[in-house]
């Protein structure tokens, strides 16, 4: 294994066959099947799991849910939230079906065709027959010069969550075989393993009605709103102490007491008070024989690769002046439950990873320390980080992320699962298009997927770091995606170095700064501030130099002004080695005594008068 998703998924195959309730740690401690069998033994019985359920007359919003919704209602339609899936379909395409098919597709999921309100009780879910849902195929015509920008537009465009449903189809034709479907959903419905789902149930059906067919797929065992139900069923209550949700508010309240507001990043431009999320993104390759070592000093310290990626992060912030209390937000699947793993929705929760670097560590021993609070934080990711924020109650500002402003996230599964899915479209050739949609919902997020190569072997990572345009420029966000490289190079060549040896520079950054920057010599005379003064009152002694409001002194004025000031400093003991206070208002005047000083060859104190 390699992520969080995985080990979540085992647990929860455990859970569901063998009806046993196993923490993820235990994964890690018992690493094999032996190991496992044997902490089964002492295992808890399972907790009850996600079943289809009566509906109540008000379906509530799930916690992730409830968030997006207040966002939503608070910003307005914007496309901070929004999920862009595109696919260039190369072939006869049959638009007809493709129409059916996504009519089939929001029929099976009832997430698809949610709106969402509130009355004084609060905010709740409506659930739309499918007969009276028709999810529109809007067709666009384009070409090669303008789908880019077409595709960027359309993606841009907000959902009003209370009048409409969360997903949008456009068809972009660019000729008669071959067209690039946008797929758009709102995050209050979907998360990212939720392409999986989505491509398949698509493929499926399209296939079903290019043959004149009904999609003939087996029957979902839960739906979402069933899931909305189940989480506060198994949370239970706040008043409770006994209860789940109050034994995990107790350990997020303790390992996050004391994190700092902000983390102070190497930004380009001071912090705006309002963030506008705007972002772009740079791509980066961690390389095959790197990501190999990565792997091989996670299995040494019994860690993850996304631990050591982890310590690897945390080390570049230190290095880069954020300080030694590094918080890092990650996502996490939330899909506990094996009937939610062909489920529509936003499952997702993040949690706040917190490393401690001070002290100089190894690197050896900052993934120890990343894979202790990692492994806490997974046994208590149940919690949901909107009530983690209100029950942490941070300074809260429109001008940055709440609780952490660094995401890192792993992902090398719904990548490859939206490629297989498509690829089952019938007489089409499809690849995914890269759709951006100018969003920057973090001040830095580096998001890493496995790249494959010819024979499905392992050759690295592909990383995408986004950034706020609002604190950064590219040439800046290019170097730390440089800079990151080297620390895990660093980290993987010598584990048990301090993390302050690891190199940051490349050669001609370390050229530039400690020699063309520094090549700071100048040919300059020999004179003080007072002979400069008197060589220039020679030379244009009627000229300007000093005005303050409707005083106005010549250089011949303020000199023979300061001389007679300077002869009296000295009569009064100013001289060389002395010091002379001035607590003087900013006036004609403050300027007289403070040449004066100088000219009498003591060294002046300015006072601050208010």
């Amino acid at each position: 294994g390699g992520h969080s998703l995985l080990a979540t998924r085992l647990v929860g195959r455990i859970r569901t066959v063998l009806d046993a309730e196993l923490p993820i740690r235990q994964l890690f401690e018992t690493p094999t099947v032996a190991g496992i069998s044997a902490a089964l033994e002492g295992a808890s019985v399972a907790r009850r799991g996600v079943t289809a359920r009566p509906r109540p007359d008000r379906i509530p919003l799930s916690y992730a849910q409830q968030r997006l919704w207040f966002l939503n209602q608070f910003e307005g339609p914007t496309a901070t939230y929004n999920i862009p899936v595109s696919l260039r379909l190369t072939g006869p395409l049959d638009r007809e079906a493709m129409r059916q098919a996504l009519a089939d597709v929001v029929a099976r999921h009832e997430s698809l065709r949610t709106v969402f309100t509130e009355d004084a009780e609060g905010s709740y879910q409506m659930i739309l027959e499918p007969r009276v849902t028709h999810p529109e195929l809007t067709v666009v015509e384009s070409d090669p010069h303008t789908i880019d920008e077409q595709l960027r537009e359309a993606a841009r465009r907000g959902f009003d969550l209370s009048a409409e449903t969360p997903l949008r189809a456009t068809l972009f034709a660019l000729g008669d075989e071959e067209h690039v479907l946008l797929l758009l959903l709102h995050h209050i419905v979907s998360d990212a393993w939720s392409r999986g789902p989505l491509a398949r149930d698509l493929a499926a059906a399209y296939a079903a009605r290019t043959a004149g067919e009904v999609p003939s797929w087996s029957p979902l065992p839960v739906q979402y709103a069933d899931y909305s139900l189940w989480q506060r069923e198994v949370l239970g209550s706040e008043e409770d102490p006994d209860s789940e949700i109050s034994r995990q508010l107790a350990y997020w309240r303790d390992a996050l007491a004391g994190l700092p507001d902000q983390l102070e990043l190497p930004t380009d431009r001071p912090r705006p008070a309002v963030a506008s999320h705007r972002g772009e993104r740079i791509a980066f390759e961690v390389p095959a024989e790197l990501y190999e070592r990565v792997v091989a000093l996670a299995r040494e310290t019994q860690a993850s690769p996304f631990m050591v990626v982890q310590a690897g992060l945390a080390a570049l912030l230190t290095r880069l002046g954020a300080g030694t209390d590094i918080p890092v937000g990650t996502p996490i699947a939330g899909r506990t439950d094996d009937a939610l793993e062909n489920l529509v929705g936003v499952f997702i929760n993040t949690l706040v990873l917190r490393t401690d670097t001070s002290g100089d560590p190894t690197a050896r021993a900052l993934i120890e320390r990343v894979r202790a609070q990692s492994l806490s934080a997974y046994a208590h990711q149940d919690l949901p980080f909107e009530r983690l924020v209100e029950v942490v109650n941070p300074e809260r500002s429109l001008s940055r992320h709440p609780l952490f402003q660094v995401l890192l996230a792993f992902n090398n599964t719904d990548t490859a699962a939206v490629d297989d899915a498509v690829a089952q479209l019938p007489g089409l050739t499809v690849t995914r298009a890269a759709t951006d949609t100018g969003v920057g919902k973090f001040d830095l997020s580096f998001a890493f997927a496995d790249r494959r190569g010819a024979g499905n072997e392992q050759a690295g990572l592909q990383g995408v770091l986004e950034y706020s345009t609002d604190l950064f420029d590219p040439a800046t966000v290019e170097a730390l995606g440089q800079r990151f490289l080297r620390v895990l190079e660093a980290m993987v060549t010598g584990p048990d170095e301090p993390i302050s040896r690891a190199e940051l520079l490349d050669a001609d950054e370390a050229r530039r700064l400690l020699v063309e920057w520094n090549d700071t010599g100048r040919v300059v005379p020999s004179l003080s501030v007072s002979e400069w003064f008197e060589e220039r009152v020679a030379g244009a002694p009627d000229a300007a130099a000093v005005v303050a409001g409707d005083v106005v002194l010549s250089y011949a004025e303020l000199n023979a002004r300061a001389n007679r000031l300077a002869r009296l400093l000295v009569g009064r003991g100013a001289g060389p080695g002395r010091f002379v206070a001035v607590a003087l208002p900013r006036s004609a005047d403050l300027v007289v005594a403070l040449l004066a000083v100088l000219k009498s060859g003591a060294a002046y104190l300015p006072l601050d008068t208010e």
